[in-house]
């Protein structure tokens, strides 16, 4: 006599006699979805880190016109220290990039700080005088510098900003001096064109 108690039967064996299929996890679809999980989660940590390090650290900068020439050519690229005046103000000298008073909505500018707050500036005979001192720049592309400057007394939480390129620079001759809470940063390095690279 056949037995044909169901519960006789091999795991592997149907009432009919056949294999049944091996039911095995899908392994590696759950690997492929934890590795994309991994690959999204790394993406945006990377993005969200840069936009971190941009906001508050270091932030790259296009140079958008030639006033800064021959110190920084049109389409240069620097680097924008973001944190140095939190411990220090400007110094006589730096490069800075700022937001132009009484221009809402513009783009940034990038010119250097040629006076702080108590010195006196003018433009005379061709020349920039610093506290009645005729200066002597180096950097500056040409002279004479074309126009005149009435003497001005820079006042507490300001600086004085000029292009070296003196005579195709709007600057702080057009728009008056800058304020130190419009100042994002310290421009310290050129890191494109290759040819260009090196400090500021």
């Amino acid at each position: 006599m056949v037995d044909t108690d169901p519960g006789s039967l091999t795991a592997s064996e149907t009432p009919g006699g056949e294999e049944a299929p091996h039911i095995v996890p899908d392994k590696t679809r759950s690997k492929t979805l934890r590795w994309v999980i991994e690959v999204v989660v790394i993406v945006a940590a990377a993005f969200i880190l840069a936009l971190l390090v941009q906001a508050f650290i270091v932030k790259p900068f296009a140079i958008p016109s030639p006033s800064m020439e021959n110190t920084l050519l049109e389409g240069d690229r620097v680097l924008v220290n973001r944190l140095v005046y939190h411990f220090h103000p400007p110094h006589r000298g730096d490069i800075i990039v700022f937001h132009p008073p009484g221009r809402p909505g513009s783009d940034p500018f990038i010119k250097r700080v040629v006076a702080i707050a108590g010195d006196t500036i003018a433009v005379h005979d061709g020349q920039l005088y610093l506290n009645g001192v005729a200066q002597d720049e180096p950097y500056v592309k040409e002279y004479p510098i074309d126009g005149d400057y009435p003497e001005t007394k820079i006042a507490d939480g300001y600086v004085w900003a000029m292009g070296d390129n003196r005579n195709n620079s709007g600057d702080s001759r057009v728009f008056g001096p800058v304020p130190l809470d419009a100042i994002m940063g310290e421009a310290f390095a050129i890191y494109w064109p290759l040819n260009h690279i090196g400090g500021l």
